[in-house]
């Protein structure tokens, strides 16, 4: 009896044993599964370069101001750097300085630092074909001193038109150029300025936006109106924005003088032996 309680012992042993083991391979085989799926559904990564702190106009960018994170390849922002050969060339022993402001684990992008050893001047600001236009402003043609580089503005005139029309109309505001960018406020081009009365902006427009900007404040005078920064309304037909002191006043346009009315003058031709003369008659239509 009791070598039979042991074979079955023993058997129901190996059976639990087996058991055990079955369902050990069974979950090893799941997970393997599952973690196959888990890395085919996984968004492949990159190193990108962030910045360690806040970094502020002018400052030259060093080793220990950046870092790495994990950037997911199909969002890498537009000029990010990911190699650090390029971001710190081992042939430059110039640096690279902050032309934007940029926040803590804020991606380095290239449109936001120079080119190893380049100056962070106004010229760095300029994209091609655009050039720097100092306009004089005063605590109220430059918004009270809250404009900032990197701010759009409207460009409005103010002055006489040259000609019997327009004198007969007044002085003139109309608005010249629409959406223009500041690079600079007075000789700070960094927008961590404190809100300051400005003696002059500089805007960066086109060669004849320049040209026009030019005779308009040595015409007359120039004030700027701050864009918002929700504002992508660039169309603005800016010769399509003008007001004369007539219609600030609701007094209309100016009708011009009638016609003076000629008199009809009715005459018949005879002739008097060798001469013809018209001799006037009362008109009878």
């Amino acid at each position: 009896m009791r070598a039979v309680f042991g074979l079955v012992l023993i058997v129901g042993i190996a059976l639990a044993g087996g058991a055990v083991m079955m369902a050990k391979t069974y979950f090893a085989d799941m997970e393997q599964a599952l973690n196959a799926e888990r890395q085919k559904e996984a968004v492949p990564t990159t190193d990108v370069f962030v910045a360690t702190r806040s970094l502020r106009y002018g400052e030259t960018l060093a080793r220990d101001n950046v870092r790495t994170v994990r950037w997911p390849v199909n969002a890498i922002p537009d000029g990010a750097f990911t190699d650090p050969a390029i971001l710190f060339p081992p042939d430059q022993k110039a640096s690279r300085v902050v032309l934007r402001a940029m926040e803590k684990d804020e991606a380095i992008m290239a449109v936001k630092i120079t080119e190893p050893g380049e100056d962070a001047g106004i010229a760095s600001r300029l994209g091609r074909g655009m050039r720097a236009f100092a306009i004089k402003v005063d605590v109220a043609s430059g918004v009270s001193g809250f404009l900032r580089p990197g701010d759009r503005v409207d460009v409005y005139w103010t002055g006489s038109l040259r000609d019997a029309v327009a004198e007969a109309h007044g002085d003139v505001t109309r608005m010249i150029e629409a959406g223009v960018k500041l690079i600079a406020v007075d000789q700070t081009a960094s927008s961590d300025i404190d809100a300051t009365i400005a003696r002059t902006v500089t805007v960066a427009v086109r060669p004849e936006q320049v040209a026009a900007l030019t005779l308009a404040q040595n015409t007359g005078k120039l004030t700027l109106a701050l864009v918002g920064t929700g504002d992508d309304d660039n169309d603005i037909a800016a010769s399509a924005i003008e007001v004369n002191q007539r219609s600030l006043l609701g007094r209309g346009e100016i009708q011009p003088a009638p016609a003076p009315q000629r008199e009809e003058v009715c005459t018949i031709r005879t002739r008097r032996g060798t001469e013809v003369v018209d001799i006037t008659i009362p008109c009878t239509n």
